[in-house]
């Protein structure tokens, strides 16, 4: 079965820099879209990037465009997020999702959490000022 596995999580203060990986196993990731979400206390998780996993393409929520970068590792399966001047409002789990996108029906990797089958257990960043 498809198994993704978050870690790199941690305590980080304002302006610091950190990067999250996620481990893929259980199939084939060639063709498939990953993606980067974090949960605080609402109850919608927020996107923040996406990368096609065929070509690399990406794309990023507005919101941390400038900021975040997410990158794929095809040899090592593993997708990361690398995150830099970190915030106090960037303070969330921190989750990696899977959306198989059988047959390209989704050509561009979608942002809503609905479109994705798989996640991982996420990961906790805090960052304090």
């Amino acid at each position: 079965q498809v198994q993704l596995i978050e870690s790199g999580g941690g305590l980080l203060r304002t302006g610091d820099s950190l990067t999250l990986s996620c481990a893929v196993s259980g199939r084939s990731i060639t063709g498939v879209h990953m993606a980067w979400f974090r949960q605080g206390t609402e109850a919608e998780r927020e996107f923040l990037a996406a990368s096609r996993w065929l070509d690399a393409n990406t794309s990023y929520a507005d919101s941390v465009k400038g900021r975040f970068t997410i990158r794929r590792d095809n040899s090592n399966r593993m997708v990361h997020l690398q995150m830099n001047a970190l915030k106090p409002e960037d303070t969330a789990v921190y989750y990696c999702a899977m959306d198989e996108a059988s047959g390209r029906t989704r050509w561009a990797p979608s942002d809503d959490q609905r479109d994705y089958q798989y996640w991982g257990q996420g990961t906790q960043v805090t960052v304090s000022s």
